[in-house]
């Protein structure tokens, strides 16, 4: 390796972190969704803890996340990340009015980050983690990665490890938590649990998709495959048109001749 290739791997490298940071911030919301996530369980467990009212907390942590979903909506952004924080507060409030149980808010997001973690382990443990599947898309791979980009499958493997082992061990504190500890307890907790694991789990996908082989992307491939297949069929019809043309000049004066040499 000469000591010109050095800069120019640098900045390929470079490139590549830059690339798999700017997906992994699409792909999971980035500031703005961690901040879509946490408020609405910030303020149900503030207004709670202020007031012990289930209701009003239940109804300022819907309405917030509604005013979230609007405001995505009226920039013209995605609210995917919204949504969701939709849902499962919309589960939680459902939840806790049925059983007129304040900790029973926060039962749903619990169950779904048990399920989450199980399923991220599963699916590694069958060979589609999914993480892959999950940033597959984002990075213009799609499942490439499962056969022809073995690397960046391990690395996939591994992301995906992490993030069920992360949400293990959180729901291992939540769950005593919620049968043990009040409702303040439990919600403080939840809320200070929300950013830092998965900031921890973020960071390790990163390092693992930085060390890993480049995404092939699909759609380019696809691209330059149909772009070849039209260039080949106006060839073909170039080619056609070039041998057919002279032999037609050709012929046109013969037959003249030839049908008045018979005709005579």
């Amino acid at each position: 390796m000469t000591s010109l290739d050095k800069p120019t791997e640098e900045k390929e490298a470079d490139d590549s972190r830059a690339v798999t940071e700017a997906a992994l911030f699409e792909a999971f919301g980035g500031v703005r969704g961690m901040v879509e996530t946490v408020l609405p369980g910030l303020l149900f467990v503030t207004i709670f803890t202020l007031n012990n009212d289930l209701h009003m907390s239940a109804i300022a942590a819907l309405a917030v996340s509604l005013i979230l979903v609007v405001v995505r909506l009226v920039m013209k952004d995605t609210v995917k990340h919204a949504f969701s924080g939709v849902f499962g507060v919309a589960f939680g409030v459902v939840f806790a009015m049925m059983t007129d149980n304040a900790k029973n808010f926060y039962l749903p997001g619990m169950l779904y980050t048990l399920g989450l973690a199980m399923a991220y382990i599963v699916t590694s443990l069958a060979g589609v983690p999914l993480i892959g599947l999950i940033l597959g898309p984002v990075f213009k791979e799609n499942l490439s990665w499962r056969t022809r980009n073995p690397g960046r499958k391990k690395a996939y493997t591994k992301a995906s490890y992490a993030w069920g082992l992360i949400l293990l061990a959180k729901s291992a504190i939540l769950f005593p938590l919620y049968w043990w500890a009040d409702t303040e307890q439990l919600g403080w907790v939840l809320v200070t649990l929300k950013i830092p694991p998965f900031l921890l789990a973020v960071w390790l996908t990163w390092v693992f998709l930085a060390k890993a082989p480049a995404p092939i992307d699909v759609f380019a491939e696809m691209e330059a495959a149909e772009e070849a297949e039209k260039a080949e069929k106006e060839r073909a019809e170039r080619d056609k048109a070039a041998v057919w043309q002279p032999a037609d000049a050709e012929s046109d004066p013969a037959d003249t001749h030839g049908g008045r040499h018979r005709k005579s």
